[in-house]
């Protein structure tokens, strides 16, 4: 991820979630108009913020920056389900996934 995708990154996230630029500026306790001025390209969230930033889409930086992933806290959940099946299931779930991709 390059830093001129990080605006849009935390749009779509932001926009997955359904809250507001605004809400979640002060969610993060900055002021009403932060995520505005980032998802504008007018300014960049510090360390800090960042780490805020993902904790309020409950995600890690690594995950946030995994921009290839549209959802991942739902990734995340059914990686944690498939630790869960035997290689059997495994595989019935690998052959339905392939299935779905060549749509």
């Amino acid at each position: 991820m390059y830093i001129d995708e990080v605006p849009l990154r935390i749009a779509r996230l932001r926009n997955a979630k359904g809250v507001s630029a605004r809400d979640m500026s002060l969610s993060i306790g900055q002021n009403e108009n932060y995520i505005n001025q980032i998802e504008n390209g007018k300014s960049l969230p510090s360390l800090d913020a960042f780490f805020n930033i993902c904790e309020c889409f409950n995600i890690t930086l690594p995950e946030f920056f995994g921009a290839e992933s549209k959802n991942p806290v739902r990734l995340r959940a059914l990686i944690e389900d498939l630790k869960r099946l035997d290689d059997d299931e495994l595989q019935a779930v690998n052959t339905l996934v392939r299935g779905l991709l060549q749509k």
